[in-house]
């Protein structure tokens, strides 16, 4: 059982290694940090989204914006749409567990505002169709996957597609990831 808790860690840190590797990569996360500043300064707002453990990360991602990363600063507008369960059942029941985003975002996403999406096979239709009124409705959309990048990686404005088809892999960078923005993102828009 050792030996299994080793590689497992192992697996966790080639992955991080081949992220760290990668300039395409580390430039993007200069530039989605760049653009996420940008919005706040600007008074929008930045969306998250995600199923199952993605949505727990999606939430996640938002308190650290919403409440504090490192800084006892203002809050910033972040939210994660599953929050409401109400509006989330009622939805899914009367329309289609599709359509939860969509709708959503479609009622009070505004253009500069800017929308995470978080889903490691990249192929979740209820993420790609908020993606698809995101377009629409002119914000941004950034789109966390797996390696592939699935059906995300056609209507993501940015892609972090991490190198891996082993989703605890591809979830442990997502957080990675998404804590850098966060810590970034903090600096830029609160430079002390």
């Amino acid at each position: 059982m050792i030996q299994q808790i080793r590689n497992t860690i192992q697996s966790s840190i080639d992955v991080k290694q081949q992220l760290l590797n990668s300039p395409i990569l580390l430039q993007q996360l200069e530039t989605v940090v760049a653009v996420i500043s940008n919005a706040f300064q600007a008074g929008n707002k930045v969306l998250f989204c995600g199923n199952g453990g993605s949505a727990a990360d999606a939430q996640h991602l938002a308190a650290e914006f919403s409440g504090r990363f490192y800084k006892n600063r203002k809050a910033l507008p972040a939210e994660a749409l599953h929050c409401n369960t109400s509006y989330l059942t009622a939805v899914a029941n009367d329309y289609s567990y599709d359509v939860i985003y969509a709708r959503l975002l479609d009622g009070i996403g505004v253009s500069g505002d800017v929308i995470i999406g978080l889903s490691t096979s990249g192929n979740s239709v209820n993420i790609v169709k908020a993606f698809d009124v995101a377009k629409a409705k002119g914000i941004v959309t950034i789109g966390f996957t797996g390696q592939s990048g699935g059906a995300m990686k056609q209507c993501s404005d940015f892609l972090f597609n991490v190198p891996s088809e082993t989703t605890p892999r591809i979830q442990e960078s997502h957080i990675l990831l998404g804590h850098i923005i966060c810590e970034l993102v903090e600096q830029t828009v609160f430079p002390d």
